[in-house]
């Protein structure tokens, strides 16, 4: 997708037939669950298969054209992969301009593999960046709580706490600090449902640079530098 393109739904004209831009989404929809480099177009072009438009139409085109050049990419998952989890989660602020709401991604390893990712528009508005970066930490933390579950269950423990890596330093010093009740109470149990999990020991927040925030890559379009770079450290690969 082309960069800073921020599509509503009164671009361009209807189509008259609506059938095919919501069969191929639907389709690419399916094709995400093991494509996660496409979630995020997918994510946007979702929004308009009520009443897609030819502009809506030709960016759907665009992806497939990416799709049907890297239709042998997959993920690769390396046999000598610990079981520790590591969780990475991004969050735009008030990006959606029809409505102004903001934009939660995450992705999460086992090790070295790349195991669940999603790219999710979040349910209230967002006041600020800070804010919205704790909502999508509270939609991560959730779905580290029952992943961590899992390897119980094949009778692998997991003892150390699961690091929650982020490139908001605000959103991280409000999680960690429960003295800052008058930062947070408007955000609702959000914050503190994360601070309870951190106190826990079940996660614990990592702050990392915002050029290696993987979740990055399923909130925004990118340059095709920065695709290359994410695909690698996905281990989104073409093989031989």
């Amino acid at each position: 997708m082309e960069l800073n393109v921020h599509l509503c739904a009164t671009d361009g004209v209807l189509l008259a037939d609506p059938t095919r831009y919501r069969h191929i989404v639907g389709s690419l929809v399916y094709f995400g669950v093991t494509h996660p480099d496409i979630s995020y177009y997918v994510h946007i072009l979702s929004q308009f298969v009520s009443s897609p438009t030819q502009v809506h139409y030709s960016h759907l085109l665009r992806v497939l054209r990416y799709f049907h050049g890297t239709i042998s990419c997959r993920l690769f998952f390396p046999r000598s992969s610990s079981l520790q989890l590591q969780a990475y989660y991004d969050a735009t602020w008030a990006s959606d301009s029809s409505d102004r709401r903001s934009l939660s991604a995450y992705c999460i390893f086992l090790g070295g593999s790349f195991i669940a990712w999603k790219t999710k528009k979040q349910t209230a508005v967002s006041r600020s960046s800070a804010e919205a970066e704790l909502r999508a930490m509270a939609l991560m933390t959730t779905e580290v709580t029952w992943l961590r579950w899992l390897p119980e269950d094949f009778g692998v423990s997991v003892s150390r706490p699961t690091p929650l890596l982020s490139d908001n330093t605000g959103a991280i010093s409000i999680a960690r600090d429960p003295a800052k009740h008058e930062l947070s109470k408007h955000i609702g149990v959000d914050v503190f449902y994360t601070r309870a999990q951190v106190q826990d020991g079940v996660v614990g927040l990592q702050y990392v640079p915002l050029e290696l925030q993987l979740a990055d890559f399923l909130t925004k379009a990118q340059t095709r530098a920065q695709h290359r770079f994410y695909l690698s450290k996905l281990s989104i690969v073409d093989p031989p």
